[in-house]
């Protein structure tokens, strides 16, 4: 099973990339992880906020194919990480590939949230988007070591 995780924006600081790689290579060969990074569409002077959330959106949705989609909105559920894991152990079984979406600055487009399997919210604390691909390699490798009773998840 194959982990996308899909997040408009490009150039992230040496720290995010550091620390997003390095949750990433912890988690085991057949539960690979890959970044997607998706060009965020130029905001003007006058932009059409909505028009460029909807350009976003088809990308990320593009990107994702056919793979079972998890979209990060501040409006979804909350799961904590035994949910986390749950979720994960689900996702093995059913041996479909997950993209997991990150919107752009101005969130996700209804199409996008229309066409997830799930919404989740990482926090009621409003993260830097560079911050969350850190944050879900984190919980991804938390959930796994959780389900495979490896000491990293101490509850």
């Amino acid at each position: 099973m194959r982990i996308r995780l899909i997040a408009i924006g490009t150039r992230m600081p040496d720290w995010i990339t550091t620390g997003y790689s390095d949750y990433a290579a912890r988690l085991p060969r057949e539960l690979k992880l890959e970044l997607v990074e998706l060009a965020v569409e130029h905001r003007g002077k006058n932009a059409d906020i909505a028009r460029l959330r909807e350009a976003e959106g088809a990308a990320l949705l593009k990107a994702a194919g056919e793979a079972r989609i998890v979209a990060f909105d501040e409006h979804g559920k909350q799961p904590d990480t035994v949910g986390w894991a749950k979720a994960l152990e689900g996702w093995m079984q059913g041996g479909r590939d997950v993209a997991l979406l990150i919107g752009g600055p101005d969130g996700h487009a209804p199409a996008v949230l229309a066409k997830a399997e799930a919404v989740w919210s990482l926090s009621k604390l409003t993260f830097p988007h560079a911050m969350v691909r850190v944050i879900v390699a984190e919980q991804l490798y938390r959930a796994w070591s959780l389900l495979n009773k490896h000491p990293y998840h101490r509850a």
